[in-house]
């Protein structure tokens, strides 16, 4: 089992028994259906791990703790870039749409988000209002141009997309990444801040 783990990945295993007892009962039916949890970007221990709960409404989040034992399977976003399901909705039109010119763009990208969650267990979590969220592995800088190309791309999609940054410091809104503000806001497992450049960790730790 690999330990380390990234915001967005998807892991099996968690039971209703690991929630807390005053947790909602649909998480409680979510788990007790073998649906996966989503990793947090947040904190976590040796041997636990912070992850979120969803639920068939887009307001039914919950945030949760995870034993590494009971990992059972992990899917990372960008093993979904190629997996289709049978559904006529938007967000996966969308992905069809885009998944050339994302393949092609030299950075490794992943879907996140309700697609993500849909493309990877099978339980249906779109619905024609759907965004679709994306994420992109950034380890190097991604120039503020390359940016505003990238967000044109994505808004030539049927809906709206949603993509975010992963820098080796954490994420970044790429339309934020791309607009005009000297400053944008960097989502850590610690804190959120505004910063300058989200690659260098000397601003962060300043």
């Amino acid at each position: 089992m690999v330990n380390t783990f990234l915001a967005h990945d998807l892991l099996w295993g968690m039971t209703p028994a690991q929630l807390p007892a005053d947790a909602p009962a649909w998480a409680v039916e979510s788990l007790s259906a073998g649906q996966p949890v989503v990793v947090r970007r947040a904190l976590s221990t040796a041997d636990r791990m912070a992850v979120g709960v969803r639920g068939r409404l887009r307001e039914q989040r919950y945030a949760a703790s995870m034993a590494m034992a009971s990992i059972t399977r992990r899917v990372m976003p960008e093993e979904l870039c190629h997996v289709d399901v049978a559904r006529d909705l938007p967000a996966l039109e969308a992905l069809a749409q885009l998944r050339p010119a994302l393949d092609a763009c030299g950075w490794v990208w992943g879907v996140s988000g309700s697609a993500g969650f849909e493309l990877a267990s099978g339980f249906a979590a779109l619905h024609q209002g759907s965004d679709l969220d994306l994420i992109l592995r950034t380890p190097m800088p991604l120039a503020r141009d390359q940016a505003r190309e990238l967000v044109a791309l994505l808004d030539t999609a049927v809906c709206v997309v949603d993509l975010q940054l992963q820098t080796p410091l954490g994420g970044v809104a790429l339309r934020e990444w791309a607009g005009a503000s000297n400053r944008v806001l960097l989502k850590s497992a610690s804190e959120a801040c505004l910063v300058t450049d989200p690659w260098n960790p000397q601003e962060q730790a300043a």
